[in-house]
């Protein structure tokens, strides 16, 4: 893949309950059957022959009608494909400005080519896991902090 696409579409509420009656189905089906690797799927008027996914398939296709169902656009991008600083900044949410101020601050790895950077997705996945955990450790001190406080 020499090429992304990275798309940030909303969907239709029609289109967000199918992925959420889908989700359902796919997650009831995972946890019935937590022993397999692999999971045969079969298409209503297709091919005879059921078709054999790896169990990661299903579970990657789960967590994609999960953020369907909450109306969110998903794109798969792989990790080591290296992406533009707009891809990088379009799959942040963020300005291109303001993701080239997280590059130069070491927030995120890239490598020049020429003149332009270049963003492995797996930097940009780490970053984003770092900003969540810390996020999520901002939100539990202002919790206990709260709780400290006691009742208003």
């Amino acid at each position: 893949m020499s090429e992304v696409d990275i798309r940030s579409a909303d969907l239709s509420p029609e289109q967000s309950h199918a992925a959420g009656v889908a989700l359902s189905r796919v997650r009831s089906y995972l946890a019935e059957h937590r022993e397999l690797s692999r999971v045969r799927v079969t298409v209503e008027g297709g091919e005879p022959e059921p078709l054999e996914l790896p169990r990661e398939a299903l579970d990657l296709l789960a967590e994609v009608l999960a953020h369907m169902a909450a109306g969110r656009g998903v794109s798969v991008v792989p990790r080591n494909v290296e992406l533009t600083t707009q891809q990088a900044a379009d799959l942040l949410n963020v300005s291109r400005p303001f993701l080239i101020g997280l590059l130069k601050a070491g927030e995120i790895e890239f490598r020049t080519v020429g003149t332009h950077r270049r963003i492995k997705a797996s930097s940009l996945i780490d970053y984003i896991r770092r900003d969540d955990q810390r996020r999520r450790a901002a939100a539990d001190e202002l919790t206990q902090s709260g709780q400290e406080m006691g009742p208003v």
